[in-house]
């Protein structure tokens, strides 16, 4: 069943990236995000695994505005482990995903990670307040109806959705994933990272 689940988010990030790529090419509002007419992806890393340290790359800055009207500025996440998911309240996985992550995030707010959502080609804003009432969501979420952020991440699959990246306590990418995550491998992931902190990685 893991492996069908598995392959069936594989299929719908697949999908979702043709509908956003497609939607980001188009209209008034068009952000280019092809970058010259090819996506340079880094390969989403195996489940519970993590990019090794002196093979990480620093997250591009980014910041734009909160659903709750905030300003967000990605140096806000500096010193913690972040957590960076790239959903829509019309996305079928994420209805599963972000309760999941909003668990996780309580659980390890102490120890320091930080969760962002970022709600990306959304037709509106109502919808995914909507979203985060119904499923009761506290972490924040950036509104990024025209994908920016996601722009901003063009070495990594931030334009499937959903999708997550994980950066470790000094900005680095340390963990892609493609797809819905589940919560047994997102869990190991941060206590991997966050044990670099106290190993010294």
């Amino acid at each position: 069943m893991s492996g069908r689940r598995a392959l069936l988010g594989r299929i719908c990030a697949a999908l979702a990236c043709t509908a956003l790529v497609a939607g980001c090419s188009t209209g008034s509002d068009q952000v280019e995000v092809n970058n010259g007419g090819e996506f340079r992806f880094v390969e989403g890393t195996p489940a519970g695994a993590v990019i090794p340290v002196g093979e990480r790359a620093s997250a591009p800055a980014f910041s734009g505005t909160l659903l709750d009207g905030g300003a967000f500025d990605s140096s806000e996440l500096a010193g913690h482990v972040a957590v960076l998911n790239f959903w829509g309240s019309w996305c079928p996985p994420c209805r599963v995903e972000t309760p999941m992550f909003d668990e996780v995030a309580a659980d390890l707010a102490d120890a320091g990670v930080q969760f962002l959502g970022i709600d990306v080609k959304e037709t509106d804003k109502q919808f995914a307040q909507a979203f985060l009432d119904r499923f009761e969501i506290s972490f924040p979420s950036l509104y990024d109806p025209r994908g920016e952020v996601a722009l901003a991440f063009r070495d990594y699959p931030a334009n499937a959705i959903p999708s997550t990246i994980v950066l470790d306590a000094e900005g680095r990418v340390a963990a892609v994933y493609t797809g819905e995550v589940a919560e047994d491998d997102l869990r190991r992931v941060l206590d991997r990272v966050l044990g670099e902190g106290v190993s010294g990685g």
